[in-house]
């Protein structure tokens, strides 16, 4: 079988031959769309063996994506974006990998990335997970001038490929991508999609009561089996809890008493519902005390839940950033013991915050 990868990009000096030497192993030939760098970026391509073309851009990412696809000669097309890495892996398990799902399902399926997304979340750096239909057999194409998918309906399947992406901590990427999206927003009215990428933009520029009209249109729009109905829920509800104000509140409360039927099986779900019950508390002692026990019970779901990356959602919010809340818990309510316990299994999995109030701890028991 041939395994070609395809890409586009534009000024990726940065990040660009660490994405190809993460890849090229598992490779026949490389094609790259560029589309106007002004960097070293077709030098870097070149270098690494890949037939680089001049693709004029027009403002439809799917468009230049079709363009590369078209010079690829691939059994299947291996599509990654240049801020992308791949964690390591072999030819012979991803040949293997795709020769079980052939015999299962013919050649009418699409290989699905998990992607590790890094991206700033207060003081530090956060990770979540997402899988990403990125292996096509000949002939997909993609579809939408922005954020585009593979227009087809044959079923994904993951392919235990892993990907790091840090294109979202960088700051310019909302401002170039929403002219894009207000245009695609504009031309398919009715599609949530593009509601729930408006609205996520929005978030991430920090425009969170901007983005709240989208979310409620998205919202009231999605269909429940569409592949990303649960992120944009998720993101909703932070969104409401950031803005927070009882107007705001009362809102999450009852999307999270809606959705806890079925998302309520998610560590990610659970996991908002602590920080949820948390800031409502805090907002009304006196109105809201009796939910005090839904805190503790939302950290210990997580936990019982374990974490799951092959469903998409926070790296650890069913680990150890749940072990640390528990423990942040446990010790405002005078459980020095309990507090421990989790402190410790949080600063097992690396988690730094968890280590620093152990010490204190210690340090405070010393004295």
């Amino acid at each position: 079988m041939k395994i070609n990868l395809v890409m586009i990009v534009r000024n990726e000096e940065r990040s660009l031959e660490r994405c190809l030497k993460s890849a090229e192993h598992l490779v026949d030939d490389i094609i790259i769309a560029d589309t106007g760098s002004a960097d070293r970026t077709k030098e870097i391509a070149r270098n690494a063996g890949a037939l680089v073309l001049e693709y004029e851009w027009n403002d439809d990412f799917s468009a230049a994506r079709n363009f590369a696809l078209d010079h690829s000669d691939g059994d299947w097309n291996l599509v990654l974006d240049a801020d992308e890495t791949l964690r390591p892996y072999t030819r012979k398990g991803l040949e293997e990998r795709i020769s079980r799902l052939w015999a299962a399902y013919g050649q009418a399926w699409m290989g699905a990335i998990t992607r590790y997304d890094s991206y700033h979340d207060g003081d530090g750096i956060s990770v979540s997970t997402s899988l990403i239909p990125r292996l096509l057999p000949r002939g997909v194409r993609y579809g939408g001038i922005i954020h585009e998918q593979p227009d087809t309906g044959i079923e994904c399947y993951p392919l235990l490929l892993e990907a790091d992406h840090d294109g979202y901590l960088s700051g310019d990427k909302g401002e170039r991508n929403l002219p894009y999206l207000e245009k695609a927003a504009c031309m398919y009215p009715q599609d949530p999609y593009y509601r729930f990428q408006m609205a996520a933009t929005l978030r991430n520029m920090k425009r969170l009561k901007d983005s709240l009209h989208w979310f409620r249109s998205f919202y009231e729009k999605v269909p429940g089996q569409a592949g990303y109905r649960t992120e944009g829920i998720l993101l909703y509800l932070y969104t409401l809890m950031d803005l927070d104000g009882p107007a705001c509140l009362h809102e999450a409360g009852e999307i999270i008493g809606r959705e806890k039927p079925v998302l309520g099986k998610r560590a990610d779900f659970c996991f908002l519902c602590g920080l949820y019950y948390m800031k409502l508390v805090l907002s009304d002692v006196g109105q809201y005390r009796h939910l005090l026990p839904e805190i503790e019970h939302s950290y210990l779901e997580c936990l019982r839940i374990g974490e799951h990356p092959e469903q998409g959602g926070v790296v650890g919010a069913g680990s150890f950033k749940a072990a640390y809340n528990l423990g942040l818990w446990y010790e405002v309510s005078g459980n020095g013991e309990k507090a421990a316990e989790y402190y410790r299994q949080s600063a097992l999995a690396g988690f730094e915050p968890a280590a620093r109030r152990l010490k204190e701890m210690s340090v405070k028991m010393s004295r």
